[in-house]
């Protein structure tokens, strides 16, 4: 007896004197991946407690907000009666959700998944309880009002999980559910109802180049196009003014999006006034007429307007922080409600009245106790690649009086392939950034959004794919050559299409990267178009090449990381979500395995309840302090 009590004396010994470790989340595999110690995640505490306040939409009977964000493990959807008013929470569910209230106020529309998986149902969210309007299977996205609140129109892959069709239903009464065009192919959106309730403008997105608009009459499906055939063009955000008039941002006979009618007897008519080197990103129309709200897209940098849709000119100028602006929604009495995020704020819930212009912050989400105001703005950073092509981006650098000299840096490249890195909230990596000294750039590569339609189909295709990954060594150039970035001690990240150039960097320029974190990446473009769902892999194909196609096949395959896996060697951290319905996990499973064989140590952080990135705040903070860990192993040495 003595012999076992003293046994169990040594055991608790021993284990008070071993360090704590973080708890691994029971959704996630970590495969590879050392115990992290809790003393990581006591020292990161604050910057793990940052929260974000998303603008959802005007409520029109009590003229609150509806806004999404966290309290608990994943956002719910919460009520703002007034600015600086308590978020009061109404959905409860263990999943995110997204929201929208009918134009009467009666009925609230939530859209939500499983998991991360994107096959979206959709519900009516009636106190505290969710009633589905959907099959409970298919994919259904994209729900719009129409303007009695009567109706809602949506697209679903509910036929054969591939093709999507248009469907209508009065959300009071799900047996009113009904087909109203049987269409082919992915992409297909409602976009507006016209007012006299007769006709719904409906668009079909091929790729970021490439969009076409149709009217469909409500009584019998027949659609009629709107954009004349010709040369493939970006139409987007097409809405109907009060008076029938159709707006759209487009690209047509332009390089950037520009806003303007468009109808089938005088085609697009631009009517934004002033220089057309940035692109118009999303525009609002108010309920009378009077005004139209719309934000340029200057560099990255969001701006918000207000223009006269009769003489085509601004009105003043809105005065917000440099940062980027996204939601725009017009509220009945004429309010504009939108989200704002800059380096020294969260994304938040602001609104702009439009005839004195004065902004007001609706919501100040919290930071951990930290001063926001005290992160550092990024710089714009420009260099020139192989070919001459001037490409940019976004680096924000440690403060030099806490860490001179020379300091590692961290390269981060957005998805897409068609996304933009813009100069946000940086969340958690302001940990990487305020507490470490590490420097952080994010590129915007040829084949980037905000940059013009000609740059954005610099990579199109196989052949062309692998000139933005040559667009990172421009950059490595131009930023080593700095006075305040050590060169000897550079990392490379990315997700999804960024996880694949994450791959591609880290073999094309493994002699100066120390490390790489790629995230949802695509290792194969082969398996990955094979694999990825079917109600997007044509979509894909157009950014990317059709595997299909023997030639194109072969140098799909060529370009692939998982092709030239044996030539990296910096040590690798991956990524991924058992749901992901764009890149399965599967292409994270044969790249962690592959670089394994060569002798490459790989960490592999998989989670069964998440899809194309994290969601849920217990994955989002073991994954961040795992990243943390391998950083301090791979780049601060």
């Amino acid at each position: 007896m003595r012999l076992i009590l003293f046994a169990a004396a040594i055991a608790a010994l021993a284990a008070a004197q071993t360090p704590a470790s973080f708890p691994i989340p029971s959704a996630i595999t970590a495969d590879g991946v050392p115990a992290i110690p809790q003393s990581l995640a006591d020292t990161v505490r604050p910057y793990l407690e940052n929260r974000s306040a998303a603008f959802q939409g005007w409520e029109p009977v009590s003229k609150s907000m509806l806004i999404s964000t966290r309290f608990g493990n994943s956002p719910q959807l919460h009520k703002v009666a007034a600015p600086g008013a308590a978020r009061t929470q109404i959905s409860f569910e263990v999943e995110p959700l997204d929201g929208v209230y009918s134009p009467d106020g009666k009925t609230l529309l939530v859209d939500k998944d499983i998991g991360g998986n994107e096959f979206y149902q959709l519900y009516t969210l009636a106190e505290g309880r969710l009633r589905l309007l959907t099959d409970g299977r298919s994919r259904n996205s994209g729900p719009v009002w129409s303007r009695d609140s009567k109706t809602v129109g949506y697209a679903s892959t509910r036929r054969n999980g591939t093709d999507t069709d248009l469907y209508l239903i009065d959300p009071a009464d799900p047996k009113t559910d009904r087909k109203l065009a049987e269409l082919k192919g992915g992409g297909w959106s409602f976009e507006d109802f016209a007012p006299d309730g007769k006709t719904a403008l409906v668009g079909h997105y091929t790729s970021v180049e490439h969009a076409d608009l149709y009217s469909i009459d409500l009584a019998t499906g027949i659609m009629s196009r709107l954009n004349a055939p010709g040369a493939p063009a970006a139409i987007e955000g097409a809405k109907y003014g009060p008076d029938g008039t159709i707006y759209v941002t487009s690209d047509i006979g332009n390089d950037f999006k520009r806003l303007g009618t468009i109808d089938q007897k005088n085609g697009f008519r631009q009517i934004i006034t002033g220089p057309a080197q940035w692109d118009v990103d999303e525009f609002a129309i108010a309920d009378d007429g009077s005004f139209i709200a719309l934000t340029l897209n200057e560099a990255g940098v969001s701006r918000l307007r207000l223009l006269d849709p009769k003489t085509g000119a601004f009105r003043g100028d809105v005065k917000l922080p440099a940062g980027t602006i996204g939601g725009l929604e017009i509220a009945p009495w004429g309010d504009i409600g939108f989200t704002m995020a800059s380096a020294g704020s969260p994304a938040d819930a602001w609104s702009v009245d439009p005839k004195t212009l004065a902004a007001t912050r609706w919501t100040t989400s919290e930071t951990g106790g930290l001063d926001a105001a005290r992160n550092r703005a990024p710089q714009l950073v420009t260099a020139r690649s192989f070919d001459k092509l001037a490409v940019s981006g976004f680096l924000t650098t440690p403060d030099p009086v806490k860490f001179p000299g020379k300091r590692p840096l961290i390269i981060d490249i957005h998805g897409g392939p068609e996304g933009q890195s813009r100069p946000g909230f940086l969340g958690r990596t302001n940990y990487l950034v305020n507490e470490l000294g590490i420097a952080v750039f994010y590129p915007n590569v040829r084949g980037s959004s905000g940059y013009g339609k000609t740059f954005v189909g610099l990579d199109n295709g196989p052949y062309k794919r692998e000139d933005s990954v040559k667009d990172i060594g421009a950059f490595l150039d131009s930023l080593a050559a700095r006075p305040d970035i050590d060169a000897a001690r550079i990392a490379v990240t990315g997700g999804s299409y960024g996880g694949y150039m994450c791959y591609a960097a880290a073999i094309r320029y493994g002699d100066r990267f120390n490390a790489a974190q790629c995230t949802v990446a695509i290792s194969n473009f082969v398996t990955f178009l094979e694999n990825t769902q079917s109600y997007r892999r044509d979509l894909r194909r157009v950014e990317y090449g059709d595997e299909r196609n023997a030639g194109q096949r072969l140098a799909l395959q060529k370009i692939s990381p998982l092709t030239d896996a044996k030539k990296l060697k910096v040590p690798l951290l991956v990524v991924t979500g058992g749901n992901d319905p764009r890149v399965p996990a599967s292409e994270a499973t044969q790249m962690v395995e592959a670089v394994r064989a060569n002798g490459t140590p790989a960490w592999h952080i998989l989670a069964a309840n998440e899809g194309h990135g994290f969601r849920k705040k217990e994955n989002q903070d073991y994954q961040f302090l795992s990243t943390l860990a391998f950083w301090q192993q791979t780049l601060l040495k």
